[in-house]
């Protein structure tokens, strides 16, 4: 039996609230685990699909949360990490990766140039243009906005073994100007382990969008990653939501982006 959330072509990316006011846009790479029909699931079970390799589980949610609650525009990518990473470089070679923690994936070995442009095309570039068009749009409503990328990582990994402790991380290169005062922000809540470039660093530059977006442009721009156990199921998403604007605004009012007024609203 097909199944309903792959009967139709996906768009490349999803906007709400676009006409946000808060001085922030909120970025998801990892939004979906959705395969485009033609891909035929990449040669996959839908159990490796919808697990880590496929997106990062809850963040969907945490970004939909957010982009009401903060009043901000938000970029969510329409497609499956496994059919192309929104969150590398163009020319990174795991932008369509063959294995992921220790799953071969049928669909993306041995692709030719053309196949990999067409992804790129339909996929890759559209979700780009959709987060600078935003940050755009909200420079022309307001101050020039800061950037704001949710992940989430898996308390596990398959292939190294290793478990990693933290609840949250925040993952930045040379720009801190969001990531302290967020860091201070997360510590002071009191139950949490919070890890200062972990499990990724942003100073071996993990990712792409936050430096492409952000960190060249000179905005404020800062990362998280939120371990996936804890926002697997929508109430543990919708928890960390409000436990992440608690934390956001005081970052923002902190870096001098909010007044602390708004914070209080």
């Amino acid at each position: 039996m097909p199944n309903p959330e792959q009967a139709a072509e996906p768009p490349s990316h999803r906007i709400v609230n676009p006409q946000g006011r808060a001085p922030l846009v909120l970025i998801c790479d990892h939004a979906s685990c959705i395969v485009p029909p033609g891909l035929g699931n990449l040669g996959l079970p839908d159990d490796e699909r919808v697990r880590h390799i496929g997106w990062d589980p809850g963040t969907a949610i945490i970004t939909e949360c957010l982009a009401q609650s903060l009043d901000a525009p938000a970029v969510l990518a329409g497609v499956s990490r496994l059919v192309i990473d929104c969150n590398r470089r163009p020319d990174d070679p795991t932008l369509i990766c063959e294995v992921s923690d220790g799953t071969v994936v049928p669909g993306n070995r041995d692709l030719d140039e053309a196949e990999r442009e067409r992804r790129r095309a339909a996929y890759f570039r559209p979700y780009h243009a959709a987060i600078a068009q935003q940050i755009e749009a909200a420079g022309e409503r307001g101050p020039v906005p800061a950037l704001l990328s949710i992940h989430s990582f898996t308390p596990r990994l398959r292939v190294k073994g290793e478990d990693r402790p933290w609840h949250i991380g925040v993952v930045w290169d040379r720009d801190g100007r969001l990531a302290q005062p967020l860091l201070r922000a997360l510590r002071d809540e009191g139950d949490l382990v919070v890890g200062d470039n972990e499990p990724y660093s942003g100073r071996r530059h993990a990712g792409y969008s936050i430096f492409e977006h952000g960190q060249n442009r000179g905005l404020h721009h800062v990362m998280i990653e939120v371990r996936q156990d804890l926002v697997s199921d929508e109430a543990g998403a919708r928890a960390w939501a409000v436990r992440l604007e608690r934390c956001f605004r005081r970052m923002l009012v902190d870096a001098g982006l909010m007044a602390a007024a708004t914070s209080a609203a």
